[in-house]
Order: C-alpha cells, then sequence, then structure tokens
C-alpha cells in the first residue's frame, strides 16, 4: 500500500511564511506593487489628498445629535461641538465634488487629480462622498487598525485599498499626490501635514506641492507657527508653504490655479 504524500506548498503560496519575520520585505513589496497596478490599469495619473478627522460628523448626524440632545437623550455640549465641527465635513464634501467636476472636464483618458483620502469615516468620508456625488473615481487608503467599520461606503470599490504598514500608506497618499488639503484632525492628521511639510522643507520633494489648510480657527489654536518662526525652529518662509482659508471658495480657486499652473502639464508621480 503506497503512503500517501502531503503536497509541499509553494513558497509564494506558504502563508506561514508570508506572515513570518523573514517574509516581511514580500509583504511590503506587495504593498508598493499591488496598489501601483491598480492605480495603472484605471489610468490613476496623480491625486488630491485630503487628511481630517475620522470623527468630524456630517451635517444631517449633528442635527440629529442636537435634536437628541434636547430631549434629554444626549450631551448637549457634544452636540454643539459636533454641530460646529460638522462644517468641515461638508466644506469637504462640498470641495471634493467641485475639484471632481473640474478634473473631469479635463482632456486626456487619463483621470487625473483623483480625490485620494484615508478611506475611514469623518472628513475622509466627506471627501470620498462629494467625488463620489459628482461621478468620479475616488481612492480610499484604508489602514488596518482595531476600528470597526473604519472604511466609507463612497469609495471606489476598484480603488480601495488596506494597507498594514503606515510608511507604505504614506507612500501612497504622496507619490500620486498634486495637492493636500488638511482638513481639522487628530494625531493621524498632524502626522500627516508634518510627514508632508517636512519632505518639502528638506527638499526630499521637489515637485510644487499645494497645501490648503483649512479651518483658521482651528488651526491657529492647535499649532502655532508663528511661535515656531519666533522660537527659531523653522525659518519664516516655511509658513508660506500653505495656504489658511475657511472658504470653499478660496481653496478651490487656489488649487485649480496652482494645479493648471504647476501640474496640468506633467501627469504622473514626479517627486
Amino acid at each position: 500500500m503506497s503512503q500517501r504524500v502531503r503536497p509541499v506548498p509553494k513558497a509564494y503560496k506558504n502563508e506561514a511564511f508570508l506572515d513570518s519575520r523573514r517574509g516581511r520585505p514580500m509583504r511590503i513589496m506587495a504593498e508598493y506593487l499591488e496598489p501601483e497596478s491598480r492605480f495603472a490599469y484605471h489610468d490613476v495619473q496623480d491625486t488630491i489628498v485630503v487628511f481630517g478627522s475620522a470623527r468630524t460628523p456630517s451635517q444631517e448626524t449633528a442635527e440629529a445629535m442636537m435634536a437628541d440632545a434636547k430631549a434629554g437623550k444626549g450631551d448637549l455640549a457634544e452636540a454643539e461641538m459636533a454641530m460646529k465641527m460638522s462644517r468641515y465635513y461638508e466644506a469637504a464634501r462640498e470641495l471634493a465634488h467641485r475639484l471632481t467636476t473640474w478634473s473631469k472636464g479635463l482632456t486626456g483618458h487619463e483621470r487625473r487629480f483623483v480625490v485620494c483620502t484615508g478611506g475611514g469615516p469623518g472628513i475622509m468620508e466627506a471627501a470620498n462622498r462629494g467625488a463620489s456625488e459628482a461621478r468620479g473615481l475616488n481612492v480610499g487608503l484604508t489602514i488596518s487598525i482595531p476600528v470597526e467599520e473604519f472604511e466609507n461606503p463612497y469609495v471606489s470599490r476598484e480603488l480601495a485599498f488596506e494597507f498594514h504598514y503606515f510608511f507604505m500608506r504614506k507612500f501612497w497618499f504622496l507619490y500620486l499626490a498634486k495637492a493636500v488639503i488638511a482638513m481639522p484632525g487628530g494625531y493621524g492628521t498632524l502626522d500627516e501635514l508634518f510627514e508632508v511639510l517636512t519632505l518639502i522643507q528638506t527638499g526630499k520633494m521637489r515637485k510644487k506641492l499645494p497645501i490648503v489648510l483649512f479651518g483658521t480657527e482651528y488651526w491657529n489654536q492647535v499649532i502655532n507657527f508663528d511661535a515656531l518662526v519666533e522660537h527659531g525652529t523653522i525659518d519664516g518662509g516655511d509658513t508660506a508653504l500653505f495656504l489658511h482659508t475657511d472658504s470653499v471658495d478660496e481653496a478651490y480657486d487656489f488649487l485649480v490655479q496652482e494645479l493648471t499652473e504647476h501640474a496640468l502639464g506633467i501627469p504622473g508621480p514626479v517627486l
């Protein structure tokens, strides 16, 4: 009676190896090559990246919270803050809609200046939602973290990604980016914003990358850039790396002008 021989798994199908410490370089390469292949397949040449808090509610959600609070079913102070912050959700939604409509009107078969977010709720959802409502493809670069229902339903299915490594996710945020919009946000938004500013300041990113800090009250309270200049930790010119605004119109006009002048004739990733 012949003895049955167990099949030996091919190396690239050996999950125990791929999930091991020695398999880490292959996992990292996969998070580079797989997104690259999908972006190429869908002709996504470059992006407009929107950062912002996952906790910012939409206007309708904030209004529901306020109604519950007034009925004694919720915290009034929390509802009032939700109402205040919801304006940033609606601004991100409108700005993404307008930028997507503009980009769809450009000539050429490539998809230019596609809205890209971290794929989660809050501000990220708002930007993906605005782009989706303008009937444009949009990108969601989610990260595997222990938070339920992190993805939002407005990300284009074919351009929805989930990363394990934060540094690979950051790479894809910035490699294709031709503009950045930073809405009010927490640790993650601050980390992403300062990553961009550091790369520009140190000359590691040579492309012209317009940056909008949307929400002057928030950003002036959270980051005192003038104090950094005063203490000599950054140059005065470093505060000219971004535009402060509370206006969707001003942000839109600034970004369209900058993209038309510096990026329209240069499709594809530029470092």
